[in-house]
């Protein structure tokens, strides 16, 4: 069973790592820019990461040829969307939901990068209890 201390302790590295990234880059690029350089200071820092997560599409007890994509799964418990839009709309956080339920998964963040400050581009979302298996 993972505790909500150590969510928490991942996600406070995580934020760390995308400020860094942020610091470097500033805003106005491409996601798949931020991924691919937040995906490596993770991995500097320690973390294991996985980036395009494939997650199948479940309708009705039947895996159907379609699935979903997580940009990355870091220590394969945090879901994390990444984004270079100019506001981050109510359908980019129900996206990160839908990634949580479908991978069963318990957090997720959704991280604009296309702000002046990026704690102002992070939204944190919980798929049930932390401290539940």
């Amino acid at each position: 069973m993972v505790n909500g201390k150590l969510y928490n302790s991942i996600t406070e590295r995580i934020i760390w790592c995308a400020i860094e990234v942020h610091k470097e880059l500033g805003p106005g690029l491409m996601e798949s820019v931020y991924e691919v350089c937040l995906k490596r200071i993770l991995e500097k820092e320690g973390l294991s990461v996985k980036s395009q997560v494939s997650v199948p599409v479940c309708f009705q007890g039947e895996i159907l040829d379609k699935e979903f994509i997580i940009d990355i799964l870091v220590e394969d418990l945090i879901v994390l969307e990444l984004k270079s839009v100019e506001v981050i709309l109510p359908v980019h956080e129900a996206q990160l939901v839908t990634y949580l339920k479908l991978s069963g998964k318990k957090l997720g963040l959704l991280i604009n990068f296309n702000v002046a400050l990026l704690k102002d581009g992070i939204r944190r979302r919980i798929n049930g209890k932390l401290n539940s298996a």
